[in-house]
């Protein structure tokens, strides 16, 4: 029986090997020509002012609090509200830098909700971090209202938001604008797959600066621009910093250059996997679906999550049992920090995040499902809740 994954990714191998062969024709597979490219596609993409191409998201996310935390004056122990609905490396990178996580609540869009977040600001609060789950904004206008408000950064994991839109004041434009910094993902099996990369977006250019020097050690000039047009190497550098290897490379540049001029073409088919999803499961009485707010012009659609409604005969875990038996391989995004021993002091503080963490499903999303693939998702699931419920 085909086995139906939740994610398998798409390259255009021909298109990708053509790149890559002018960074080995060229010599140069590091930080540099290809980078710098595809930074500037970056930046024509989203609108964003600088984009710097990293090796990770989760590098990105340190770094950005690595930044604020040198230029902005923050201390040990001050506090980032975040959402303990995420993948781990969001909270993980407020730790890195001795800061304190201090968990908000979710509403119906699984990211932060507004209220539970006024709530928890305090004298030590520094900025606000917001999760855009599967490509959904939620509220995050009125997250950035709250930090204007109240003078906080607004830092946006974007990791699943390549080419999500949202209604702005004025017109419709790529997300990101609202915030102080925002970080994107280009992981294996993202909307925009490489290797493994990311691109941190400053609002700022003495931030996005101070970036650039920390992800290459601290160094003050890297080698790509201590290289002239003639090919010739200058030695003399300068380390005012200390940084970190966190620069992406021209090879992971080249692949996402050929993967960015596809991107909006592959949401469009994310798109509509996920309208055939909702409209054969809409109306199901064991289930609810995740609804777009109305600050989305149009969403990635990195996941397409169901939330199983609480019941004595079938639950979550019951009911993925039920879909590996029959070769469909969803997945759970996500799993509740709290219920992690580094922030187990927080459990119990976001119980509604607590509750859809044990009852959301992820089901498979990607571009080389079929259309009979999809149907046969929705039937098994059917199936499940018609003879179990």
């Amino acid at each position: 029986m085909k086995k139906i994954n939740i994610f398998e990714p798409t390259f255009r191998k021909k298109e990708i090997l053509e790149e890559i062969e002018v960074c080995l024709d060229k010599g140069w597979t590091g930080l540099g020509f290809k980078t710098l490219e595809f930074e500037s596609r970056w930046n024509e993409y989203t609108g964003l002012p600088h984009s710097h191409f990293l090796s990770s998201n989760t590098v990105g996310l340190h770094l950005a609090l690595k930044v604020f935390k040198d230029l902005e004056g923050w201390k040990d122990g001050d506090e980032i509200i975040t959402t303990p609905l995420t993948f781990i490396s969001t909270n993980h990178s407020i730790l890195y830098e001795n800061l304190s996580p201090v968990f908000a609540d979710v509403n119906e869009y699984l990211s932060l909700d507004p209220s539970s977040v006024e709530k928890l600001i305090t004298k030590r609060t520094k900025a606000v971090m917001f999760v855009g789950i599967g490509g959904n904004p939620g509220n995050l206008d009125l997250i950035k209202e709250i930090c204007l408000k109240y003078d906080l950064k607004l830092i946006l994991d974007a990791a699943h938001m390549s080419g999500t839109y949202v209604n702005g004041k004025n017109k419709v434009e790529h997300v990101g604008s609202e915030a102080d910094v925002t970080i994107f993902s280009f992981q294996a099996v993202k909307n925009l797959p490489t290797a493994d990369s990311g691109m941190i977006c400053f609002k700022s250019p003495a931030h996005d600066r101070l970036c650039r020097k920390l992800s290459w050690l601290g160094i003050d000039k890297d080698t790509f621009s201590r290289t002239g047009n003639e090919g010739s190497y200058k030695w003399k550098y300068d380390v005012p910093h200390i940084g970190y290897k966190y620069h992406g490379n021209s090879i992971m540049a080249a692949i996402g250059l050929v993967q960015l001029k596809y991107l909006d073409e592959d949401n469009d088919i994310r798109g509509q996997i996920s309208q055939k999803y909702e409209s054969e499961l809409k109306g199901l009485d064991a289930l609810d679906l995740v609804s777009m707010s109305n600050y989305c012009h149009k969403s990635s659609r990195h996941l397409f999550q169901i939330i199983i409604k609480e019941s004595k005969s079938i639950n979550r875990d019951f009911v993925i049992d039920r879909l590996y038996e029959k070769s469909i391989f969803p997945g759970v995004h996500y799993i509740d920090n709290t219920t992690y021993p580094m922030y187990k002091q927080y459990y119990g503080t976001c119980p509604r995040a607590h509750s859809y963490s044990n009852r959301i499903i992820s089901l498979p999303l990607h571009l080389g499902l079929k259309d009979e693939d999809t149907s046969y998702v929705i039937s098994t699931l059917k199936d499940i809740f018609d003879n179990h419920v």
